[in-house]
Order: C-alpha cells, then sequence, then structure tokens
C-alpha cells in the first residue's frame, strides 16, 4: 500500500475531523458560560456581530462557519420569550455574495448592513459598502444602496447608526496602510454627507474599528489595537462633552480577554452584547457573549 498516497489523500478530512472536534468541545465549553448567547440555536462557534430590535424581538447576525469565504445574514424571532429556528435574513440570501455587520436604527425602521455584492453603476467596485433594508408590514425589504457620498471605491465596514441618522463606521485610513480608521456621515435634509475622519482621541495610530454609536451619540465603543489593552484588540468607550470625544477607555477584563478578539459591540436593554474570536489553526471560534452593562460607570475612570 502506497501510504503516503493515502496519507495525502486522507489528509483533508483528517483536517476537517480535526476541526470538527474541536469546535464541538469549544462548543459544550462555551455552553458552560452564562455569558454566551444563545448557545447552540445562535452562538454555535461559527457566528459574529449580533444586532437586536428595538424590543429585543428580533436577532440578526453574521453566520461565519469559523472561515471568511462565505457570509450571510442570519435572522431568529423570540416568540413567547423562545427564540425561534435561524433563517436566512431575506436580503442575505444570494450566496455569491458576502454580507456583514447587521444593525439596527434605533427607531427599529431600518437596518443596515455591509456588502460587496454589485453597486449599481459601479462594476469596478469590489469592496465593501454599506447598504439598508426598511422594515415593512410584511417583514424586511429589499436591500438598497445608501449612495456613493457615504460609500467609495474604499472598503466601508462595520456601521452602526444613530436616532438623527447619523452612520459612524470603519474604512482603511488613506495616509497609513494596513491601519483603519472611524468615520462618521452625517444625514443631512435626507442626504447623507462626505465622511468625516473622527481624528484622535478616537482615532490612533494603531487600527480602530466596529463602532457601536448611542442612540443620542452620547458615547462611542469601538475595538482597538492600540498598545496597553489585555489583548491583541480591545473594547474601548469614549464620551461625547460639549462637542467633542473624551480619551477612550478600555472596558476592563470582564469584557476584554487576553485568549481572544473582542469585536461587534452592542448596548441594548441594559446589557452589551460583544463577539469573541480565537484564531484556531487556519480557522476561528466566534461566539457571541452578553454582560450586563452602564456606561455611566466608565465616565469616572477618565
Amino acid at each position: 500500500m502506497n501510504y503516503p498516497r493515502v496519507y495525502n489523500i486522507m489528509k483533508p478530512v483528517l483536517k476537517a475531523l480535526l476541526f470538527a472536534c474541536s469546535m464541538l468541545a469549544s462548543t459544550a465549553q462555551a455552553q458552560a458560560d452564562p455569558a454566551l448567547f444563545q448557545p447552540g440555536l445562535i452562538s454555535d462557534g461559527g457566528v459574529f456581530g449580533l444586532a437586536l430590535s428595538p424590543d429585543g424581538n428580533q436577532a440578526f447576525w453574521v453566520q461565519s462557519q469559523g472561515r471568511r469565504i462565505a457570509l450571510r445574514i442570519m435572522s431568529s424571532s423570540r416568540v413567547n420569550g423562545v427564540w425561534q429556528t435561524p433563517q436566512i435574513a431575506s436580503f442575505s440570501r444570494d450566496t455569491q455574495w458576502k454580507d456583514i455587520d447587521p444593525a439596527i436604527s434605533p427607531d427599529g425602521k431600518t437596518l443596515i448592513f455591509q456588502s460587496n455584492r454589485p453597486v449599481p453603476g459601479k462594476p469596478e467596485r469590489k469592496g465593501f459598502d454599506i447598504w439598508a433594508s426598511s422594515k415593512t408590514a410584511d417583514g424586511w425589504g429589499a436591500a438598497y444602496h445608501l449612495g456613493n457620498v457615504i460609500n467609495t471605491d474604499a472598503s466601508e465596514s462595520s456601521a452602526s447608526i444613530a436616532a438623527n441618522g447619523n452612520i459612524y463606521f470603519m474604512k482603511e485610513n488613506e495616509e497609513a496602510a494596513q491601519q483603519s480608521d472611524l468615520y462618521v456621515s452625517r444625514f443631512i435634509n435626507g442626504a447623507y454627507q462626505t465622511p468625516e475622519n473622527l481624528g484622535p482621541p478616537i482615532n490612533s495610530k494603531e487600527r480602530e474599528s466596529n463602532p457601536y454609536v448611542a442612540p443620542d451619540e452620547s458615547y462611542l465603543i469601538y475595538f482597538s489595537t492600540r498598545p496597553g489593552g489585555y489583548g491583541d484588540v480591545d473594547l474601548y468607550i469614549s464620551f461625547r462633552e460639549q462637542g467633542k470625544w473624551t480619551e477612550a477607555v478600555n472596558l476592563g477584563q470582564t469584557i476584554n480577554s487576553a485568549a481572544a478578539a473582542e469585536f461587534c459591540p452592542l448596548v441594548h436593554q441594559g446589557r452589551i452584547y460583544l463577539s469573541r474570536q480565537v484564531k484556531q489553526g487556519d480557522r476561528f471560534i466566534e461566539n457571541i457573549y452578553s454582560f450586563s452593562f452602564d456606561a455611566e460607570q466608565y465616565r469616572s475612570r477618565r
């Protein structure tokens, strides 16, 4: 028997089995964690980026299956206190495109997300743009592009929307290769304006991404790779005072960890929801977690 040839044939199968076993072990371990959001049903080792409706009875998130090859948005509704079997969101069913980072407006009428699907009139554009879907009597409507002022040929992602329609998001810093900054596009007279770089102290020489903006824009939570954190990627909070953003404060060891990257924060009804990612071989273990949260406790720590 040609053992090297058999091994080469079986190698992908063995890798898949080993990964499946590690996923099962990680999921079993995670299910014992009370902070895990809906273990098994939603948090299954390959999800990130939770969005919740204002009443908390509809959830959207990204199904990654531990990789970035296929990304689609999933949805579940809570009926009589019980989350139902997840379904692919109506606007995310075309598997040839990648859809990420859903966020629902504070009034519950608009859902924004990012997609690399074709942009009308921009066949050359390949990165992520910000799209939206409107709530209707029958559910969520067809996706529509938010235009080529807020969106550019650079990739826009990780968007969050305030009550006044202003959208905060991440894109690459044109002046610093491989680094990303946070921007805001203001919604004025029914149109999105040219994005503004938030500048320091929000942005640093490191990577900043995944903003969550409070409905009244009183604070901003986001991830940064700046030095002094607990892991490679930590979540920070900055407050808006007298029209200016304060120095960011690390959210601490309960929320941030040394063993994982924390990202995609969401504050909803007194809790913070976040995604945690652990690299395992050529894949990720990704789940959604939830903790009791009061933003004001961090204001005095500045």
